[in-house]
């Protein structure tokens, strides 16, 4: 069965990737991984993350995918040997040196080939299969046919790809924009995304004059990517031969996480209930795109694509269906009422739906509100403030409540 791949931030998204569906979480350290500015985990949290993941049956990559320079390697052996007792079941390398290290210091640990290192053909697969590697994850810039013919010149080595999330500009991320311009280095994990911004003109004998590009009355974003979605083609992945289909995301919200797992872990599941007679269903990208995110793209699946067909140029917004009111901790069966950790203000009065780990949504109106004290309150207008919503349904601990929004940010 094909394996669902998940972003986990921190800790509390691997545990939402884990509950709506993942069969895996990938996960960074405080150093190493190509997400600097996202929480990351402590060596405490990602000993605790990979026990949760590993008392539900589910796996933990840790990501080692930076482009060291030689300063990189001073503390790295003894992270490695960290990493290996606390049982992480692979890491993810894009460099030589790095993988090297990883076989002489941890020779049993399984090592994943980073989309960084651009594996974009068959050889490069092998090669990798042949140092001892025991997966490559695919650059984004492939089509199904390519996919295709990697896994038929290497069917003994396991493809991962990806399928959701934010795309880059440059070859599998490969990028010197963001350090140029900001001394940011994306490479060693800290972009500034310097693609998403608006851009101007000058002409080399009138410096100092800007002169606006438009698409719109905002001018334009011309290095603006769409986000990739693949929903409608689980069954060519699987039959391509991808072993695991990647969400990219560790900086986005635990909404994001959980929406988007749960929208492709049931696309997933219906495949193998009778995949024969899979069928797309709209409701799918609905629930995927209740998270924030960009308009979305197919890329390079379906072959080269028009000029236009992956690059937004008019904005750099994102798209926004519903907030994320609040993530719920606990129910009291005796009160009837959820304790819910606010993430955006709710009133009394407000339609809301709520989502479990596992089951349908419902909508419920809330009728009542209370504070930790259990008295009586109007709306929760602060940040992260633990609050009582009476219901009698019983609800579980990470379901999530959210309220439909026409806002874009």
């Amino acid at each position: 069965m094909v394996e669902l791949l998940a972003p986990g931030g921190n800790l509390e998204k691997l545990k939402m990737a884990v509950l709506y569906g993942a069969d895996a979480v990938y996960i960074g350290g405080s150093e190493f991984g190509l997400r600097a500015k996202a929480d990351n985990f402590s060596p405490e949290e990602m000993k605790e993350g990979i026990k949760f993941a590993h008392s539900k049956g589910k796996k933990v990559y840790v990501t080692m995918n930076i482009i060291p320079r030689n300063s990189d390697f001073e503390n790295m052996e003894q992270y490695i040997r960290e990493i290996e007792e606390m049982g992480a079941d692979a890491v993810l390398v894009s460099d030589p040196g790095i993988f090297s290290l990883v076989k002489r210091v941890a020779p049993n640990m399984q090592i994943h080939i980073s989309t960084q290192a651009n594996n974009t053909n068959y050889m490069s697969a092998a090669f990798w299969k042949e140092q001892g590697a025991s997966r490559v994850v695919l650059a984004r810039e492939l089509s199904l046919e390519e996919i295709k013919y990697i896994h038929e010149k290497n069917p003994d080595i396991e493809l991962e790809a990806f399928v959701h999330g934010a795309m880059c500009i440059s070859y599998s991320g490969r990028c010197l924009l963001s350090g140029y311009m900001t001394g940011r280095d994306s490479n060693r994990g800290d972009c500034a995304q310097a693609c998403r911004w608006s851009y101007r003109l000058v002409e080399e004998k009138r410096p100092g004059e800007y002169m606006p590009v438009y698409e719109n009355e905002r001018g334009t974003f011309i290095f603006n990517s769409k986000d990739l979605c693949l929903l409608e083609h689980i069954p060519e992945l699987i039959k391509a031969g991808v072993y695991s289909l990647k969400i990219e995301g560790r900086m986005k919200s635990s909404f994001y996480v959980a929406s988007v797992v749960r929208a492709y872990r049931m696309a997933i599941d219906k495949y193998y209930r009778d995949p024969d007679n899979w069928s797309y269903d709209p409701k799918w990208l609905e629930e995927a795109s209740k998270a924030s995110h960009r308009e979305y793209t197919k890329a390079f699946f379906l072959g080269k694509t028009q000029p236009d067909s992956t690059q937004n140029y008019g904005t750099n917004s994102y798209i926004r269906g519903y907030d994320f009111i609040g993530l719920c901790r606990e129910y009291d069966k005796n009160r009837k009422i959820v304790l819910v950790e606010q993430r955006n203000k709710v009133s009394v009065g407000d339609e809301v739906e709520v989502v479990m780990p596992s089951g349908e949504e419902f909508s419920l109106m809330i009728k009542r509100m209370t504070n930790e004290k259990g008295e009586d309150i109007e709306n929760a207008p602060h940040a992260q403030m633990i609050f009582g919503i009476e219901c009698e349904r019983e609800i579980l601990p990470f379901s999530m409540i959210r309220k439909k929004s026409d806002q874009k940010i």
